[in-house]
């Protein structure tokens, strides 16, 4: 799937190694988020975000999110005293895993968001459907209309007062047929970014991510450990990749996260792309 190209590109650099740390909760009895650093790169930094992990405005009672992680990892790591300062260019859906990329100031924050409004940013995500798609690559074209009250996105009429484009490119890496059904692993590269997009375009194909339950799937992923709350329950939907320009040197920076490890029955690490 060939590159999107983006200005003022200097240099190329690609991010794959990483560090883990374990975070505690502030309260008893709730979960451990592992906190897997993707990137650490001036103000940039970048995580492999887990299932079921807000990425900022958790409900009350609940504070882990994944900038109030992030936060105290900083605040651990640099001994810094007061509040820490963590820009939020991007969000990732609360059951999608993969590279989410932070700010550690607010003019690289403002920069790299800039770069995601302005669609400069390259965004590649795995993902495992139900179903064989018959035509193994090629580009989904819709018009969308969120529900904001309802927290959900449906395919309308390009005519739709409040519908939006929507584009994607998708190549299938891979199909397995197994005692539990058929499916899909197929590369997305998002061609615009809105919200529930590549879950919307392909379920309404007959293809819901595994796992997604409230956009049709009927084979569901495990619930995540020490958790009751269905909407921690993960689909098998990752952002693998994302390129952006470093917002201090201008040069593009791809960030890569591997999959979760219980995708290791549809795919493993070394999959040609």
């Amino acid at each position: 799937m060939s590159s999107n190209n983006i200005a003022l590109q200097i240099r190329s650099t690609t991010v794959t190694d990483s560090k883990h740390f374990r975070t505690g909760p502030e309260q008893r009895n709730e979960q451990f988020w592992p906190l897997h650093i993707l990137c650490e790169d001036g103000p940039v930094i970048a995580i492999n975000k887990p299932a079921g992990l807000l990425t900022q405005g958790g409900p009350p009672g609940n504070p882990d999110t994944v900038t109030s992680l992030v936060k105290r990892y900083l605040k651990e790591k640099y001994d810094k005293t007061g509040n820490v300062y963590l820009g939020v260019p991007h969000r990732l859906d609360r059951p999608v895993t993969g590279v989410l990329v932070l700010a550690r100031n607010s003019k690289a924050a403002a920069r790299l968001a800039e770069q995601f409004r302005e669609r400069k940013v390259r965004k590649v995500y795995w993902a495992v459907v139900e179903g064989i798609i018959e035509v193994s690559e090629g580009e989904f074209t819709d018009w969308l209309v969120k529900h904001p009250d309802k927290a959900h996105v449906e395919v309308a009429d390009q005519h739709h007062d409040e519908s939006k484009e929507c584009r994607l490119r998708y190549r299938t890496i891979s199909v397995v047929n197994g005692h539990e059904g058929r499916f899909s692993v197929v590369e997305v590269e998002l061609l615009t970014g809105r919200s529930h997009q590549i879950r919307v375009q392909f379920s309404s194909r007959g293809h819901p991510i595994v796992g997604d339950v409230q956009y049709g799937a009927t084979y569901n992923l495990p619930m995540i450990s020490g958790s009751d709350n269905f909407r921690e329950r993960p689909i098998a939907l990752h952002a693998q990749c994302l390129t952006i320009l470093h917002p201090i040197r201008y040069d593009e920076l791809t960030i890569e996260a591997p999959p979760p490890t219980s995708w290791g029955k549809w795919m493993n690490a070394d999959v040609n792309r």
